[in-house]
């Protein structure tokens, strides 16, 4: 059977390729398969398939770019013809790892792959070891988050194509930073979808958030989890991408006995241990259950890491004071500590927002911290807020300093939304550009009673359909390149952070769960990370923090820090060394050593004498 223009499609009871202009029949084969009768044309060239003595040709399921959008012809490509340049990159795995998600359309003025690469010098200085790139694959539209794809193996055209997504993970890893891919397996967007023309790749009548659940379990499933798994293993093949994140893996319809997940990471680490190469797979759930990523010989899925949403929920009432929807029952410094000693706060515990209890506790002897993908923003929890607003917009920089120590900081793996690091003021809305006009003023209308529902001013809700709300979301770049704004005081910041989690080893080391003390009253909390304490006072006054140890060695301090040591404590300002500590109401970094500090003046810095 010749591969090159094989297609799966059941359900054609005839089948002809179009390619290069010529029509050449199609040959049935066993299980549903497809494969051209006669010797079909060579080179580039457009194709596409017509089912059942249709005038118009469909694009190819498995279609690695589509130059005229997802309702025109697929185009060839040789995945072998770029020149990889990465011979000697060896990803350091998920491995905690700063993570920096950002969507490519927005990430720069020009929204393409290539301009993104440009950026990537500046990704690497900054300390981030992986850039996560939210989903590209195929979409109707110029612009998009990208989770409305239809065609899962194209790169979307607008973005540059296949071609400028080699190039820009050659690029990355020149640069010494892994790439993420975001992919999305459980669902389909609403235009372009031909998918179900070909085979039942959709289940009716078994809709999760966003239309009819992949079928992952039915009569088929088998040729469609190939399908699955073969775009997972193309994104690391092909393109050389180093982990997947899945998105939304809690809306998997899948009672089989091997769930797709196992299957997705047992391909993985195959092809891990065939290319002698760290691969990875993140899983988005919100199921707060760690058989995700307990180990295959325990019963567990077997991937890498999953993201943890209570712990952005808990650090965002905590800064915010946000107590509406899922918020509620995060309204306490405790929850925090809860999170930072376990990873989950629902672990069995009642769900307010649920009206159930939710979860489980994670098995700490065999998942380690690490493994957790933890925030303060993302896409997700920006734009899905009515007007997309970061937390620039309601919080002052001691509070977005806050943020930042409790991210990166903390025993998991840290992942930042662009611009987060400088205090970006652009919103990140939510946009498309679907062509259909029906579409366009339907998700226009479902947005605006979404949030009417969860009373929310629809007034502040712009029209997902306008331009200008793409517009208005792509990053302000003069902001980072200021000196002496608020925006240069977060991105110096997080540069010291990142630094200090590569250089402290108690600080990188991800396998271990912390002790966690806090005083609710109080408001202060503190982390132990080995010799490392991290003392945060979320009250907005002053709060005096009872410390191990002997006096240490003031690694960074944010806010205007000022100290005296009187008899190896402390006399005044947020800085602190053994004894009690009185600490400023915008938190405090420092290393217990056996010895006297000295006082420290001035913003967020780090110390540079031993």
């Amino acid at each position: 059977m010749d591969e090159r223009f094989a297609v799966w499609a059941p359900r054609a009871h005839e089948l002809s390729l179009l390619a290069g202009g010529q029509t050449v029949p199609m040959q049935r084969h066993d299980g549903g398969w497809w494969a051209p009768a006669v010797e079909p044309p060579h080179g580039e060239l457009d194709y596409g398939y017509l089912l059942d003595g249709a005038d118009t040709a469909l694009p190819d399921p498995r279609s690695r770019r589509q130059p005229d959008g997802v309702h025109g012809l697929s185009r060839t490509v040789d995945a072998g013809a770029h020149a990889w340049g990465d011979a000697s990159w060896v990803s350091p795995g998920l491995a905690g790892g700063a993570i920096y998600e950002l969507h490519v359309g927005t990430f720069t003025p020009e929204g393409t792959l290539d301009a993104a690469a440009s950026r990537l010098g500046y990704l690497a200085d900054l300390g981030i070891q992986h850039v996560e790139l939210l989903p590209v694959n195929a979409f109707n539209g110029t612009h998009n988050w990208g989770y409305d794809g239809v065609l899962w193996y194209a790169v979307q055209e607008t973005y540059g194509g296949p071609a400028a997504y080699q190039r820009f993970v050659d690029a990355a890893h020149r640069h010494g930073l892994g790439v993420i891919q975001d992919v999305v397996y459980n669902h389909l967007g609403p235009s372009g979808n031909y998918l179900p023309r070909f085979g039942p790749y959709l289940t009716e009548g078994n809709a999760n958030t966003w239309g009819d659940s992949v079928n992952l379990d039915g009569p088929g499933s088998d040729e469609v989890r190939r399908y699955i798994v073969d775009n997972a293993l193309m994104w690391m093949r092909e393109h050389h991408v180093d982990g997947l994140r899945l998105d939304a893996v809690h809306a998997f319809k899948d009672a089989r006995a091997v769930p797709l997940l196992e299957e997705l990471a047992a391909a993985t680490d195959a092809l891990a241990a065939e290319r002698g190469q760290p691969l990875f797979l993140i899983a988005e759930s919100d199921l707060n259950n760690d058989r995700l990523i307990q180990p295959r010989d325990v019963n567990g899925d077997g991937l890498s890491g999953q993201w943890s949403d209570d712990f952005h929920h808990a650090v965002h009432v905590n800064l915010t004071g946000e107590t509406a929807g899922y918020y509620a029952d995060f309204e306490s410094v405790g929850a925090l500590a809860k999170v930072l000693r376990g990873g989950f706060f629902h672990d069995g515990s009642y769900s307010s927002f649920r009206r159930r209890h939710h979860g489980r506790p994670i098995n700490q002897d065999r998942v380690a911290p690490g493994q957790l993908v933890v925030c303060t923003q993302n896409h997700d929890q920006i734009g899905n807020r009515a007007a997309g607003d970061r937390l620039t917009a309601t919080l002052d920089a001691g509070r977005l300093e806050l943020a930042a120590v409790l991210n990166l900081t903390a025993p998991f793996t840290p992942m930042l939304f662009m611009g987060e690091e400088f205090a970006a003021s652009t919103p990140w809305q939510f946009f498309t550009s679907h062509p259909e006009p029906e579409l366009g003023r339907a998700t226009a209308e479902g947005r605006l009673a979404e949030f009417a529902a969860m009373g929310w001013d629809p007034s502040v809700v712009p029209n997902p359909q306008d331009e200008s709300t793409f517009l208005d979301s792509k990053l302000d770049w003069s902001e980072a390149e200021g000196q002496g704004t608020v925006h240069a005081r977060l991105l110096g910041l997080y540069r010291r952070l990142l630094a200090l989690r590569a250089a402290e080893p108690d600080l990188a080391d991800t396998g271990t769960w912390p002790q966690v003390d806090f005083h609710e009253a109080e408001g202060w909390l503190l982390v132990h990370r080995g010799s490392i304490a991290v003392a945060v006072n979320l009250a907005g006054h002053d709060a005096t923090v009872p410390l191990p140890g002997e006096p240490g060695r003031i690694l960074l301090s944010t806010g205007a820090a000022a100290a005296e040591t009187v008899d190896g404590g402390i006399a005044v300002g947020p800085v602190f060394g053994g004894g009690a500590a009185p600490v400023g109401s915008l938190g405090v970094l420092t290393q217990v050593v056996a010895r006297r500090f000295a006082a420290i003046d001035g913003d967020a810095r780090t110390r540079d004498e031993p």
